[in-house]
């Protein structure tokens, strides 16, 4: 479903995280949500939640219209290293781009700093004496080349093939020819870079290839299961979010597994920019920063002027892909990241996680390990009746005990003080995290909102907002399963990008619109409704002798002087100065999108001011007896000044000493510093 939803749409979304998995049902106007466990068959888990939100809603999973899903199948199999077994065939003398990279250090002054090994060993990097230049093809493949090539891949039992010859960005035909060939020989899937990344720079391309097939076969497996669980249940077939902020359907990324990776993170984003930029209040910041903190990890990024920040420069597990993605910081702090003292007596926290088996300390699974979750609750910040994800309740005595045992370790004067020094620890390494998107880049956090969402980062987020100098926090009503809410407002998006290479104030400005006229009609040709689609360009540009470029919108017909001036501006932007010298056009990107309507939410809070209780919280500047508002409960009329605690079905909203806290109509709770 791709047009505008109807009040009596039902349309459910689904995001899988590393402890939990989250579900957000759009029904006749009103949200319901639910959080279960992750499986390690991560549809397992899709298939208990919908079954949980379903049952809530009272209604039949086959009424539902509508199924987005995002996972972390593709992310897991880079950071756990467990893919496919999978080759490489590329021009002969050029094996080795894989492993050569850009010679850079992980390190610069670390002398026993250690590369990641390549996804794709030597052994299975196999070379095919054939050339392209940009200017044509000078040597032609041999197909008795291909037939010993094929010999020798079936002697090496893979299970993909990822396929990157010199310069298929601009003459494709060695390539095609080979991947065709491989394709009708072997029974296992076959990446070619001219699919996956047409654009100039071996090894991105490389590498964004390998990394495509590497994680092919478990996305097709998976995507595969997920939508026979879906017919069997009369759901309708999935929609998947991409790493872009977008959604596409299932058998698009079983042939574009690539485009899966930081979907869920992605979804966090949309969800973010959907819901909290709707307050009139927010006209006078610069943009959000939108922070998701799960289990597992935290995730940040910006949105300015509406739009969500994307990348083609990312990096995952140090594995460069060149595809467009929603730009994201990602750190390993969560709700379950492990606390530990390493060898200089420093308190450290995650990226190692407790995850939803056992968990925490505190879930009372056998866990034994401190984590931050286990930290909030010995502060207070959670209750010890609390019960997350609305079934798990909590034991404050295992939290305390592993906070114990931390403090010894570390020299600390008992639990709370490990629980602070937890929190604190946590809360700094999230504030690097804001800072990379914003001071690093040239903004000033300071005149942007927080978003803050996910199962702990409303927690967190105040107290960051407070070091940061922010203002303001918003939490979103479905803040505990925002990533599954943005997965209901994202829209349907595709990508294409071709490799034009020239100095601006030459290039032929009609041979460059016929070429963003065919990216378009390959795209509308892709989408599910090309009628009520749009699409839009950019260039990506950059003063002669630089090595790297600027993406900047630009119009149809195209004019090189504009598009010239576009990048002056943004480069100003970014790097505080315009250069005199010649500019040069090196992509021509366009993307097709879809547009889908949010669900709406509404909330009207309570009409009863009273806390139903009280407890002792600890913040940094000591103990206070604490007032617990019910969040579905919270007053509407009226601003409550902190310290408080606002404890929802799948998150809690933690509001510290000189900070007020008041409700939204659509359901947001805001922070703001007291005037008070």
């Amino acid at each position: 479903m791709t047009e505008d939803r109807t009040p009596d749409a039902r349309a459910i979304g689904v995001d899988v995280g590393g402890t939990f998995t989250d579900v957000a049902l759009s029904l006749d106007g009103d949200l319901v949500t639910a959080k279960v466990p992750s499986t390690d068959d991560q549809s397992e888990g899709v298939a208990a939640g919908i079954e949980k939100a379903c049952e809530a809603a009272g209604v039949d999973p086959e009424s539902v219209t509508e199924f987005s899903h995002a996972m972390t199948v593709s992310v897991n199999a880079l950071l756990e290293g467990d893919g496919a077994r999978t080759a490489l065939v590329t021009t002969e003398g050029f094996r080795d781009v894989l492993e050569i990279g850009r010679q850079t250090r992980p390190s610069l002054y670390d002398l026993d700093a250690e590369k990641p090994a390549p996804l794709v060993p030597r052994r299975r990097r196999f070379e095919v004496a054939e050339r392209a230049t940009p200017d044509g093809v000078e040597r032609a493949v041999d197909d008795g080349e291909i037939d010993s090539l094929v010999a020798e891949l079936r002697d090496t039992d893979v299970e993909s093939v990822a396929v990157c010859l010199l310069h298929a960005y601009a003459h494709p035909e060695n390539e095609q020819h080979v991947a065709e060939a491989l394709r009708e020989a072997l029974d296992v899937p076959v990446s070619a870079s001219g699919e996956v990344l047409p654009e100039f720079r071996e090894y991105e391309r490389t590498s964004t290839t390998v990394v495509d097939a590497y994680v092919r076969p478990a996305i097709d497996g998976y995507v595969g299961r997920l939508t026979e669980r879906a017919r069997d249940s009369g759901l309708p077939q999935p929609q998947i979010m991409q790493a872009n902020g977008g959604v596409t359907d299932a058998d698009t990324v079983r042939r574009n597994a690539v485009t899966t990776v930081l979907s869920g993170p992605a979804a966090g984003v949309v969800g973010a920019s959907a819901t909290a930029a709707t307050d009139a209040t927010d006209a006078d910041r610069d943009g959000l920063i939108t922070f998701d903190m799960g289990g597992t990890s935290s995730d940040v990024s910006l949105v300015r002027d509406g739009e969500v920040a994307r990348t083609t420069e990312s990096a995952v597990a140090d594995r460069p892909i060149g595809t467009p993605m929603v730009d994201v910081e990602t750190v390993g702090a969560g709700g379950g990241s492990i606390a530990w003292v390493d060898a200089g007596g420093a308190l450290r926290i995650g990226p190692r996680s407790a995850g939803a088996e056992p968990g925490p300390a505190c879930y009372g699974k056998g866990g034994t390990e401190p984590t931050v979750t286990d930290a909030n609750l010995v502060l207070g910040y959670v209750g010890a009746d609390t019960s997350l994800g609305g079934d798990l309740s909590l034991d404050a005595a295992a939290a305390r005990d592993a906070l114990a045992d931390l403090a010894d370790e570390a020299g600390m004067a008992g639990p709370v003080a490990a629980a602070l020094g937890v929190h604190r620890v946590a809360n700094v390494d999230m504030t690097r995290a804001i800072r990379s998107v914003t001071v690093e880049r040239g903004h000033d956090p300071r005149e942007f909102g927080l978003v803050a969402f996910g199962g702990a980062g409303p927690m967190h987020a105040v107290q960051i907002a407070d070091g940061l100098d922010i203002g303001r926090v918003v939490v979103p009503h479905a803040s505990g399963v925002l990533s599954a809410y943005g997965l209901l407002a994202a829209d349907e998006t595709r990508d294409a990008v071709r490799t034009r290479q020239g100095p601006l104030a030459e290039v032929d400005a009609d041979a460059v619109d016929a070429l963003y006229e065919e990216l378009a009609d390959d795209l509308l040709g892709e989408v599910s409704d090309p009628d009520a689609a749009r699409v839009e360009y950019a260039a990506d540009l950059r003063y002669a002798g630089q090595s790297f470029e600027l993406a900047v919108d630009v119009e149809r017909p195209f004019d090189p002087a504009a598009a010239g001036e576009r990048f002056a501006a943004a480069h100003e932007s970014a790097y505080g100065y315009r250069a005199d010298e010649p500019v040069e056009l090196v992509n021509c990107r366009a993307t097709a999108t879809v547009p889908r309507s949010a669900p709406a939410i509404e909330s009207v809070g309570g009409s009863d001011a009273d806390p139903r209780a009280t407890r002792e919280a600890v913040f940094p500047d000591g103990t206070h007896e604490t007032p617990v508002y019910d969040r579905e409960r919270f007053p509407a009329d009226e601003a409550v000044e902190g310290p408080v605690v606002v404890e929802g079905a799948e998150s809690t909203v933690v509001v510290p000493p000189a900070w007020r806290v008041r409700l939204r109509d659509d359901g947001a709770l805001i922070a703001e510093v007291s005037d008070a």
